[in-house]
């Protein structure tokens, strides 16, 4: 019997900017379009990019190929912070007015995420 799928917890959420720091695709950055907590894979704009053939449609009415992106492991993601210019872990803490809010642990000076 199949023992039931395990949600991972993880402190990325979408449109975060992260950079890919294991794999075929390190150093790679880009933007979160999709997470997957049970299969525990993340999809990434622009990376892990793979060809499909798609049929003619209304949309699409000559078909062709199409490039679309494919999920990877989010154990070989990091969040990227722009100001740091460098991969960092995600920290929850009380922000000025007592709320909790994400932080970059990177920076030395506390400031909120979102």
């Amino acid at each position: 019997m199949k023992a039931a799928p395990v949600k991972v917890k993880t402190r990325l959420k979408v449109k975060d900017e992260v950079i890919v720091i294991a794999g075929k695709h390190k150093k790679s950055r880009g933007e979160i379009l999709r997470i997957d907590r049970e299969k525990q894979q993340i999809v990434i704009k622009g990376v892990n990019l793979r060809k499909r053939f798609s049929r003619p449609s209304q949309e699409n009415p000559k078909g062709g190929i199409v490039e679309i992106e494919m999920p990877i492991s989010l154990s070989n993601v990091q969040y990227y912070d722009s100001k740091e210019k460098k991969a960092t872990r995600i920290a929850y803490a009380a922000d000025k007015n007592g709320k909790k809010a994400r932080f970059s642990v990177a920076s030395e000076r506390k400031r909120a995420l979102d």
